[in-house]
């Protein structure tokens, strides 16, 4: 009875969160209500409460659901060999955070950050937006850091640089996509414009 009933608890958390992606991106985060969150999910406001303090805990823990840290990117290649061909790491998270992102979901709450949600209370999109990208950016740096210590990237460039020039492609690439998501695949269109600029941050072989 008690592992059904933390089953049930699980279930319900997940629906919760998934009426507040729903309600998030046609009201707007600031124009929607606990109340209106748990109609959507078919419960009690009174659950929405068990599992969440307010509106502000629930936001968060629905971007939780979408996070995509760079190196467990890597570590899903499950290729041991790519620490010795950090560049090539790089181009293979990347495509696989294309993948992830062409997800409903993970473009539902993509969107609802940046373009349906304002500041108010204990939310700050722009402080979560900036505290993704920091968090992307360290990683790239430390990825072209072992590129340059190995030789692999151009001599002209530092990691700090190579790593914004990436993250300023990225970044243009996914808000652009995400307005025209529709238009476009971000598969198709990252994957030509990442291995492009990779190919031209990194080391020409040397003439024989």
């Amino acid at each position: 009875m008690a592992r059904r009933t933390k089953a049930e608890a699980a279930a319900t958390r997940e629906a919760l969160l998934d009426a507040a992606e729903e309600v998030f991106l046609e009201r707007g985060v600031a124009r929607t209500s606990l109340e209106q969150i748990a109609r959507e999910a078919g419960v009690t406001r009174g659950a929405v409460y068990w599992h969440f303090k307010n509106k502000a805990d629930l936001f968060r823990a629905m971007l939780l659901r979408v996070r995509m840290p760079f190196e467990e990117l890597v570590e899903e290649i499950g290729d041991p060999g790519l620490a010795e061909r950090p560049l090539e790491a790089i181009r293979q998270a990347c495509h696989r955070g294309f993948a992830r992102l062409e997800q409903p979901r993970y473009r539902r709450v993509h969107a609802i950050l940046i373009h349906h949600c304002e500041t108010f209370g204990e939310i700050d999109p722009l402080a979560m937006q900036n505290e993704i990208a920091q968090e992307a950016c360290g990683a790239l740096i430390e990825y072209f850091t072992a590129a340059a210590r190995m030789g692999h990237l151009r001599h002209d460039l530092s990691p700090e640089v190579a790593a914004r020039l990436l993250q300023a492609t990225l970044g243009g690439l996914f808000h652009d996509w995400l307005r025209n998501h529709e238009h476009f695949s971000l598969v198709e269109r990252g994957t030509q414009l990442v291995d492009t600029q990779l190919m031209l941050l990194a080391q020409a072989p040397e003439s024989p």
